[in-house]
């Protein structure tokens, strides 16, 4: 790595924590993002190593560039923040779907064109989509549209910012994750027989995909799909 940081936005939980700590542990600097200031600093104290922590919300984008403000050169973005919405079209909250559409669209770009000063030609960007994409349910239709988005995202992205590298990572449901780990068995066990591995994805193997996205410099422009062979089956 250069002399950057690493920032995680989401990195406060979940997924993203999970690869902030990666970084930290390497010794390197870490930027963690969080929808509330003292969480964030809360999670980087945590974290340890020189980590550190800001609040600001990916909803309200004309607050972001102002929340990264202290953010000098970067090696590596993940953008990692998710919010979890069912959202039936019968039942349909408006609000909550233009807050996830926001948050995911709007936001994440507006985190790229305020830290793009800071991000070098050897820079790389990480975008977390989901499954959802091309295994939608009932109430996904806001969630499957934006990580459907984040597909596309990536192919503008890497033509835009070249020759930076523009990658997104879409896990299947992540076993020992604190949103799944004390799933219903019945449901654990209904997942496990569709997938070919005969377990669930960890938060480690997440983790190493998102670095093996980031740092191998040959690899530009891809949706990488972290689901045991789930969608063989």
């Amino acid at each position: 790595m250069a002399s950057g940081s690493v920032v995680v936005v989401g990195g406060t939980q979940g997924l993203g924590r999970e690869v902030a700590q990666s970084y930290a542990d390497d010794g390197c600097e870490v930027v963690v993002t969080g929808r509330d200031q003292a969480r964030a600093e809360a999670a980087a104290e945590e974290i340890g190593g020189s980590t550190r922590g800001l609040g600001f919300d990916l909803a309200d984008p004309h607050s972001i560039k102002e929340g990264l403000a202290s953010v000098g050169d970067v090696d590596y973005l993940v953008l990692a923040a998710i919010e979890r919405d069912v959202n039936k079209v019968a039942e349909y909250d408006i609000d909550a779907a233009v807050r996830l559409a926001t948050l995911k669209l709007v936001g994440y770009t507006a985190v790229i064109h305020a830290l793009l000063p800071g991000l070098g030609d050897h820079s790389a960007i990480l975008i977390y989509g989901g499954l959802a994409r091309d295994r939608p349910y009932p109430g996904s239709t806001t969630v499957t549209a934006v990580n459907g988005a984040v597909t596309s995202m990536v192919r503008t992205l890497v033509i835009e910012l070249a020759p930076r590298r523009v990658n997104a990572l879409h896990p299947a449901i992540v076993g020992d994750s604190p949103q799944w780990v004390d799933m219903p068995a019945e449901r654990r066990d209904a997942l496990i027989a569709r997938t070919p591995i005969g377990r669930l994805v960890t938060m480690a193997e997440v983790v190493g995909a998102s670095r093996f996205l980031l740092e191998n410099e040959a690899i530009n422009g891809i949706n990488l799909e972290v689901d045991g062979g789930w969608m063989c089956m």
